[in-house]
């Protein structure tokens, strides 16, 4: 079953706010993963911040609650005293989220969102020039600092600009597993990295958030084969340093060491699979375990930070 991602376009979209995302859900499609984009707006041509014009289809597809619906931002609202949304638009947006489905905003495009009455006690965030104007303009909701992105309640807003990757790699992270995100992030040459205080949904995305390249690439093997059995040794191999080494910087960058990095990612994957149906037995060995008991040791730890 294909979950369709909607992109709504206004007006003086930024181009990369849109273009970030949509190569994200192309590259799962392109990999595989059952994701059908669609580009929507209220006119048939939208021009954009950066004077391109792009094409837009006027009809919406029928929405079920698996599908998605991104607004990118466009030129700042703190010049534009109304959204240039329509009342029809916003009341397609409720409908959907009401629904069950979820909505997502990248920069200004919160400022739909919070039209739209989705801001409204939760929490949000946005690019930080526009922090301060969107905190004014929706006062129900709760705006969240210095962050990529924060999720509440199936609506899903960005910082913007490149930020919109690092959500987009986070929804397929959720949805189609962590190994999915590092191979649409490898395959974009891109990290995937997460930052600020918010609980994070994949161990993928939240041991990220650092700047060692020598850790990167050793996670992007272990994000790709953690079902394999990994030695150590060929992953220090694989990066030209010794094992000490490797274990040192690995662990001062993630917190974690190679073995339970890889345990994580496992335990995450085993947990969707029974989440699913999947017995606690067949699980165990879909994620690279002989047996299920190192599984049930696993789940009966506190979680890992």
């Amino acid at each position: 079953m294909s979950t369709k991602v909607v992109f709504f376009l206004l007006p003086k979209l930024h181009l990369l706010d849109l273009a970030g995302p949509a190569q994200v859900f192309s590259t799962a499609q392109g990999l595989g993963h059952g994701y059908s984009l669609y580009y929507v707006a209220e006119v048939p041509e939208i021009v954009t911040t950066q004077g391109l014009p792009v094409r837009a289809q006027l009809d919406w597809p029928d929405l079920c609650p698996d599908d998605l619906v991104v607004v990118p931002g466009w030129r700042s609202p703190a010049y534009s005293p109304q959204v240039p949304i329509a009342a029809a638009t916003k009341q397609r947006l409720r409908t959907h989220h009401a629904g069950g489905g979820r909505v997502a905003s990248v920069c200004s495009g919160a400022d739909a969102l919070g039209a739209a009455g989705l801001l409204d006690g939760r929490n949000f965030t946005t690019h930080h020039d526009l922090t301060e104007t969107l905190a004014a303009r929706y006062p129900k909701g709760h705006l969240i600092r210095d962050v990529l992105y924060v999720e509440d309640d199936r609506v899903i807003t960005s910082a913007g600009i490149a930020s919109g990757i690092d959500l987009a790699l986070h929804l397929i992270a959720v949805e189609c597993g962590a190994e999915a995100a590092a191979r649409v992030a490898r395959e974009m040459v891109v990290y995937a990295r997460r930052n600020g205080d918010e609980l994070q949904e994949s161990a993928m995305l939240r041991h990220r958030g650092h700047m060692s390249d020598l850790a990167h690439r050793v996670q992007d093997v272990i994000d790709s084969r953690y079902a394999e059995q990994l030695r150590l040794a060929d992953l220090a191999r694989g990066v030209g340093v010794s094992e000490r080494t490797l274990t040192r910087v690995f662990t001062n960058a993630t917190g974690l060491t190679p073995l339970r990095y890889q345990q994580i990612l496992r335990l995450e994957r085993a947990e969707h699979l029974i989440g699913h149906g999947t017995t606690i037995e067949a699980a165990a060995r879909a994620v690279g375990f002989e047996d299920a008991r190192m599984l049930r040791r696993l789940r009966s730890r506190p979680a890992a930070g």
